[in-house]
């Protein structure tokens, strides 16, 4: 169905006053940030395999179950529990090596008594999310966060929008502080994100090179007419030479023959076409930092080599693409 053009300049101006007013709500927010904030940090950093335990009714529990998600996902095991089913024997889920969160915008949701109860009755960290500092939740909370007191952006000033809005950012904001409490690191994230794009963004090159069976490997002095087989049965485009001792010596590419392609090609030795010292990578490198290494030098293959410098793989370009690493 099309509209006139002046119901969708007025569609635009909604929806701009809705985001600016949001905006503005989140910098208040921002600015509000004081030490109560770390102290909700330090009631939330579980130890002892506990968990975070978030809970919130109608629009406050949509984002209480997001703010679980996004901490158990950025390593905080977290956890979302309904309000209502509660205190029809889900408080079971609830351990007092647990912390809990509280979502409420009026700090009154009848739903949140049992869990509240609770949490006071077994001594569980209880932390607050509201925007009245003096209603219930808020006075039972270890910890209360409020919120700043900001209209919501709907025109009615009824619709939950802007404090939905600053509850969910606030959420981040404590799941992003305790990730950073926990030393997460890109490793963490490849463990709890094995599918989509971030995983096969954090893919380690370990997870997709060839093992050392596969290798094309020469000795320094092996001919060049039996290095040629080698290149021609494992497929790669390349072979790597080796010193005595295992480690790489150098590399022999398809460009390398075709450069010394003469009659007396098959009769030299490895060592005499090689170029030495050649690019590697490690096998806990980021699939997508040896792509942008090959990329770079206009190669399709790079040897995998272990801290002694022998190598224990081969990762090629299109095994990469192939895992969507770009």
């Amino acid at each position: 169905m099309s509209v006139s053009p002046d119901q969708a300049q007025s569609d635009l101006t909604t929806a701009r006053q809705v985001l600016t007013a949001e905006a503005e709500a989140l910098r208040a927010l921002a600015d509000k940030l004081d030490g109560d904030f770390v102290k909700a940090l330090d009631l939330l950093t579980v130890n002892g395999g506990g968990r975070v335990i978030v809970s919130g009714m109608g629009k406050s529990g949509h984002v209480a179950r997001k703010i679980a998600a996004t901490m158990a996902s950025t390593g905080t095991p977290a956890s979302y529990v309904h309000p209502g089913e509660a205190s029809h024997g889900d408080l079971g889920m609830i351990t007092r090596h647990d912390a809990i969160l509280a979502l409420s915008n009026s700090g009154e949701t009848p739903e949140l008594s049992a869990v509240v109860e609770f949490s006071r009755r077994f001594d569980i960290p209880l932390v607050a999310i509201t925007s009245k500092p003096d209603s219930s939740l808020a006075q039972a909370a270890d910890q209360a966060l409020i919120l700043p007191d900001v209209g919501e952006a709907c025109p009615m000033g009824l619709a939950p929008t802007t404090s939905t809005t600053l509850m969910l950012a606030l959420g981040d904001a404590l799941a992003v502080g305790l990730l950073e409490r926990n030393n997460f690191s890109p490793a963490d994230f490849k463990t709890f994100h094995p599918g989509g794009k971030l995983g096969q963004k954090l893919a380690k090159v370990a997870d997709l090179m060839h093992p050392v069976e596969s290798l094309p490997l020469v000795h320094r002095t092996t001919t060049m007419g039996e290095t040629l087989l080698v290149m021609t049965n494992k497929t790669f485009g390349c072979v790597g030479v080796l010193e005595e001792d295992g480690r790489l010596a150098g590399i022999i590419t398809d460009g390398d023959l075709r450069r010394h392609l003469d009659p007396s090609l098959f009769a030299r030795t490895a060592q005499e076409l090689m170029t030495a010292n050649p690019k590697t990578t490690r096998p806990n490198a980021l699939a997508a930092e040896a792509v942008h290494q090959m990329n770079a030098r206009s190669i399709t293959s790079l040897f995998v080599v272990d801290e002694a410098g022998k190598p224990v793989g081969i990762v090629h370009v299109h095994d990469c693409l192939r895992a969507g690493v770009a």
